[in-house]
């Protein structure tokens, strides 16, 4: 422990000691550094001095410098202030162009809109219209089918109708029947009695019964014989029939002329039916009150088609339509004033066709009135055949008649043009055509003649003219003529079923059939049952049951067949 305490003793002793030398060699550094460096700060003043006075001349020809620059910049910023305010002008100057063309270029754009806009509206207010006018069609046609079904269901009653109505004729019939067999065998047994009362008789009383009954059979023979030269004579009368009017259509033979309800109009284009429809349909609407007519504007690409029962009023429309295309103003206005100078011209032509259509005939003497009815009935059709051709047939059909029977050709021809005149104002005033005819003939001067054969040919008065009779027979024959009208093929098969149903419905008809389109009906009866004067009379009876029970054109030849055949076979 001491020697430990004794050597930390000496060694703070040495340390102190060394301290002590050491410090003043650190002070002689001290001063020598400090010697130093005031000589170097010596030299740094004067190297800041310097400086300092480089730097001053430095500022003060920088501050030189500085103005003239401020001065060039201020020069150059006038300069390129000037040019940027001139620049500034110009841009704005053009800005305001440009506006002005955006303006104008957007103006043109909302136009472009504007316009397409109203016409797609345009388009879809057609579509909506014809949609209208579609559904306004079905609706129609809906009516039309609903109309139909009403008036099969009335036909179906009437022929229920008529149905027991011979139920109840036949039931009849058998009881008349059963009663005439009754009378029959009171006959045979008042027959027996009476032989046997003549077995008793006095000999004036035989030779009375004898003569009576001579008297009997010679009116039966008489009565066959009468048959024998009534079928003689129709042969021959029917064979110079046939030969008068085979020579008459040989001579005449007209084309063969069919006239539709509907007109077709060709259109230059398919954007001339939005013109023709109008803005909301006002055109379109405006036309068919003032033609009466039914405008149809469907699908069908550069086609308007013009519906009506009424040819004139077709025809009337149809010119219109085509000045107002040609013209190219359509609107209300302009419509109203086409149709009535349209109807001006149009009357003015019919008067003319009816004036040529008599000088063609050879009549100068026919009342100027009656040129517009004759004229018009180029206008007026009956089962799709043309009136006006079919009265220049007939009246050539009858001219030519009357010219190989010897009777005046002039007035039968004359009374084939009158004879359906009445059809140029029937539906207008109501009635039948040949009394209406009749009264128009009577009131501008025509022969009694004329006004015979116009009453004749419908069975409306008899016939007082021979002339008459050939009128009648001529329209018969242009009417009846194969291809000269067309019927409805329902109404066709209806009049043969009534005709077959009438025949069969008499007793001891076997078959029967219709034949040459209704016009001929051959009847089988049966032969064991019915003798060759019963058939005769019972063919009588049939005719005259067709003839009041079915509406028909021309004649119907009706024909009986009565055979007997044995057949036996040789081995």
């Amino acid at each position: 422990m001491l020697e430990i305490i004794i050597g930390i003793s000496t060694l703070i002793i040495g340390s102190g000691a060394g301290y002590f030398t050491g410090k003043s060699l650190v002070e002689k550094k001290l001063k020598e550094k400090e010697l130093e460096l005031e000589k170097k700060r010596d030299e740094y003043d004067k190297v800041i001095s310097e400086k300092e006075k480089i730097i001053t001349s430095a500022k003060e020809e920088a501050e030189k410098l500085l103005k003239d620059k401020e001065k060039e910049a201020e020069l150059k910023f006038e300069t390129i202030l000037k040019n940027a305010e001139a620049k500034a002008q110009e841009i704005l100057r053009e800005a305001e162009k440009l506006k002005e063309q955006q303006e104008i270029l957007i103006e043109k754009e909302i136009l472009k809109r504007k316009e397409k806009l109203e016409e797609e509206i345009r388009k879809e207010r057609e579509e909506l219209a014809e949609l209208q006018k579609k559904l306004s069609e079905k609706e129609l046609e809906l009516e039309k089918r609903l109309a139909r079904l009403e008036h099969k269901e009335e036909d179906l009653e009437k022929k229920l109708s008529e149905l027991l109505k011979e139920k109840e004729e036949l039931e009849k019939l058998k009881e008349e029947l059963k009663k005439k067999e009754e009378e029959l065998k009171n006959a045979e047994e008042k027959y027996i009695l009476e032989l046997q009362r003549i077995a008793s008789m006095t000999r004036e009383e035989a030779k009375e019964e004898l003569f009576r009954r001579i008297e009997e059979e010679a009116k039966l023979e008489a009565a066959r014989l009468a048959k024998e030269i009534e079928e003689e004579a129709k042969k021959e009368a029917e064979r110079e029939a046939k030969w008068t009017l085979v020579t008459a259509i040989q001579r005449l033979a007209p084309e063969i002329t069919t006239t539709h309800n509907i007109s077709v109009v060709d259109l230059p284009s398919n954007d001339l039916k939005g013109r023709i429809i109008g803005r909301e349909g006002r055109n379109i609407r405006a036309f068919e009150m003032e033609t009466g007519v039914d405008l149809i504007i469907d699908d069908t690409p550069d086609i308007v088609t013009i519906s009506s029962f009424d040819p004139l009023r077709r025809e009337i429309a149809k010119q219109s339509l085509e000045r107002l295309i040609a013209d190219g103003r359509i609107h209300p206005g302009r419509i109203e004033e086409v149709v009535s100078k349209v109807k001006e011209e149009m009357d003015s032509y019919v008067r003319k066709l009816g004036e040529e259509t008599c000088l063609e005939l050879g009549f100068t003497d026919v009342h100027p009135e009656l040129y517009y009815y004759i004229g018009k009935l180029y206008y007026r059709t009956s089962y799709t055949q043309n009136v006006l051709l079919h009265t220049k047939e007939v009246a050539y059909l009858a001219g030519m008649m009357a010219a190989e029977l010897g009777l005046d050709e002039k007035a039968a021809r004359r009374g084939g043009l009158m004879h359906d005149i009445g059809k140029a104002i029937s539906h207008e005033v109501g009635g039948s055509h040949s009394k209406v005819g009749a009264e128009l003939a009577k009131r501008y001067g025509e022969p009694d003649v004329v006004i015979n054969a116009i009453l004749y040919h419908h069975n409306d008065e008899p016939a007082r003219y021979p002339e008459a009779v050939l009128v009648a027979a001529a329209d018969a024959l242009s009417a009846a003529r194969p291809g000269a009208r067309r019927e409805a093929l329902q109404s066709y098969i209806n009049r043969l079923e009534k005709i077959e149903a009438i025949v069969n419905s008499f007793e001891n008809v076997e078959k029967s059939f219709a034949i040459q389109a209704g016009r001929e009906v051959r009847i089988i009866v049966n032969a064991e049952k019915l003798s060759d004067e019963e058939a005769y009379l019972l063919t009588k009876e049939i005719a005259k049951r067709i003839e009041k029970e079915v509406d028909f054109p021309g004649q119907i030849k009706i024909t009986t067949i009565r055979e007997s055949r044995f057949i036996e076979v040789a081995k």
